[in-house]
């Protein structure tokens, strides 16, 4: 005689607590940059099919190199903009840093020495924005954009409105490889990953994240925040100078239009795509990678597709001001939840 057993209930035989994974449209659409990756993969494909240059190991390698310079740029703005703050200045201070760089490589000095100058120069400028910034109370946007302008005019000055080029110095830094990936994305990535390491794990990062959330709690928790806020604009001016010495290397010199405002609006969008909010309390690096990617691809599309140049800056303002509105609507229903 034979036993029959009946079938146990749907989740009875699972372990407690563990859900098993279902893969579905509505998981994928709440998976982490979803959108932005599918994006990517849109543009990827339809730019292989229409040209056979585009999916290429020498072009790939070549728009990795080309947006390593934005890449760190807006890894110190992603932490930046997390704390709430904002700095339209980077581009503007890596103008400077390549100018200042270059004039002293083309009179003699050293390396070493254009190095540390730069790096230091870099950081001042980034430490007076955020004095600016915090003790007297003027709006982040309207401070930096101001030191943004003034610090346009001061790279033509150093230059004398020509271009001034170094020759072979720093030469490994901009066109040399390591196991065929190129040093600039090396220094890329590294700054990415530390980033991302300093804003997971350490005190000074979740002291951004909480700051960006509230100040004014922030500031009653006993967090620091006039000397995080410092620490945070000093970084970026430093990670401003390193992007500096970054594009001068690659360059082989320094020229009046070098950095500015298109740089930093190209580490803007890549920030905001990537779906750092604007209003800070929330960052991720990962997705500012992602849209540092997205738009050197964007750019080398056109370039590949014979687009005029102008379109390029056309297409960077429409995809800032598409992620600036998904930015805001993912707020407000992250509210309404």
């Amino acid at each position: 005689m034979s036993v029959k057993t009946l079938a146990d209930a749907p989740g009875v035989s699972e372990r407690p607590g563990k859900a098993r994974p279902r893969l579905s449209p509505a998981a994928l659409r709440g998976a982490p940059h979803t959108g932005l990756i599918a994006v990517l993969i849109v543009v990827i494909v339809a730019t292989s099919l229409r040209t056979d240059s585009f999916a290429t190991d020498t072009n790939v390698i070549n728009i990795l190199r080309q947006v390593s310079v934005v890449a760190v740029i807006a890894a110190g703005l992603t932490l930046l903009m997390t704390a709430g703050g904002m700095d339209f200045s980077m581009g503007s201070n890596v103008a400077v840093t390549t100018a200042v760089g270059a004039q002293l490589l083309a009179h003699g000095h050293s390396t070493a020495f254009a190095v540390v100058a730069c790096v230091v120069l870099a950081t001042l400028i980034g430490l007076v924005n955020g004095a600016v910034v915090t003790f007297t109370n003027v709006a982040p946007f309207v401070a930096t954009l101001a030191t943004a302008t003034l610090l346009d005019g001061v790279a033509l000055l150093v230059l004398d409105s020509v271009s001034v080029s170094i020759g072979t110095k720093m030469f490994a830094l901009g066109n040399n490889k390591i196991l065929g990936v190129p040093y600039l994305l090396v220094v890329a990535i590294l700054v990415l990953v530390a980033t991302a390491l300093v804003m997971r794990f350490t005190v000074f990062g979740r002291d951004a994240f909480a700051i960006g959330g509230n100040e004014h709690v922030a500031r009653l928790s006993g967090i620091n925040v006039t000397a995080r806020k410092l620490s945070l604009y000093a970084l970026t001016g430093a990670l401003s100078g390193l992007a500096g010495l970054m594009l001068l290397s690659r360059l082989s010199g320094s020229s009046p239009g070098t950095g500015g405002l298109s740089l930093q609006l190209q580490a803007v969008a890549a920030v905001v795509i990537g779906g750092t909010a604007l209003a800070g309390g929330y960052g991720t690096v990962v997705g500012t990678g992602l849209g540092v990617v997205l738009l050197g691809v964007v750019a080398n599309a056109l370039n590949l597709l014979q687009v005029s140049s102008n379109y390029q800056s056309v297409s960077v303002g429409g995809v800032l001001l598409v992620a600036a509105i998904a930015n805001e609507v993912h707020k407000a229903r992250a509210a309404r939840h």
